[in-house]
């Protein structure tokens, strides 16, 4: 198979494994740690079809594109260390004639520990995460990255990814902090922000996770959800207040 995966790592030795496991059908599969201090490298270099990457974490838009830069083939699948290839996409990935002149989007089914997420605008997303790298690659973003696809065509492939991002509230806590300090950092100077805006944000994501995007329906686990995003919205815009006014 002419495709290379890579997988950005940190701390994941509990959704490591089972992400690799599904990637033991492609020869190359890169994979990019940035300083774990767990298990996650040692479990890296168990999988033969592995070359491992230390490196440094400079956003999710630069690190992707160096990862990218170790990839043996053309094609490059965007993999992170808590998702799963499914049978059926790999079969896809196998068989499919690639467009080198396409961005390929894979379908997406999220989990929180074992549990599917059928709502909150979680299940069923389509993302681009498959390109051919002499044509693209991904944009320099901090968060919210994207593979660049303009002039390019957009094709959804069959088959899906599984997303267990999240085994536990405090994994919530944790990347409710870090991905709005990188959102607030990336927009400082850009974009304003006060008290008053990251209070209605927060409230605004919570009735749209829950109430719009029908959260409820996922039970406790959607009132979660719902939750995090608020206060991921919150601290997003109140940390970008504080350092708009430091920088004055």
């Amino acid at each position: 198979m002419n495709i290379s995966v890579i997988v950005l790592v940190k701390n994941n030795e509990n959704t490591l494994p089972k992400t690799l496991e599904s990637l033991k059908g492609f020869s190359d599969v890169v994979v990019y740690d940035n300083g774990s201090t767990d298990k996650s490298i040692e479990i890296a270099k168990s999988f033969s079809n592995v070359h491992l990457v230390q490196g440094e974490f400079k956003g999710f838009g630069w690190t992707k594109n160096q990862a990218a830069s170790f990839a043996k083939n053309d094609w490059v699948l965007i993999i992170d260390s808590d998702e799963v290839v499914d049978s059926e996409l790999f079969e896809t990935l196998s068989t499919t004639k690639l467009d080198k002149d396409t961005v390929y989007k894979l379908n997406f089914k999220a989990f929180y520990k074992d549990i599917q997420v059928k709502y909150c605008g979680w299940n069923n997303q389509k993302i681009k995460r498959l390109y051919n790298k002499t044509v693209t690659h991904n944009n320099s973003n901090d968060v919210h990255e994207d593979i660049i696809s303009d002039g390019l065509k957009i094709k959804e492939l069959s088959g899906n990814v599984e997303h267990y991002s999240y085994h536990s509230i405090s994994q919530f806590i944790i990347k409710a902090d870090h991905y709005s300090t990188l959102f607030a950092k990336n927009n400082v100077g850009k974009k304003n922000s006060s008290p008053l805006k990251a209070f209605f944000n927060g409230i605004y994501s919570f009735i749209r996770t829950y109430i719009f995007k029908r959260g409820f329906l996922d039970g406790y686990v959607g009132l979660i959800i719902a939750y995090s995003h608020m206060v991921t919205n919150f601290y997003k815009y109140i940390k970008l207040y504080e350092l708009n006014k430091e920088k004055k």
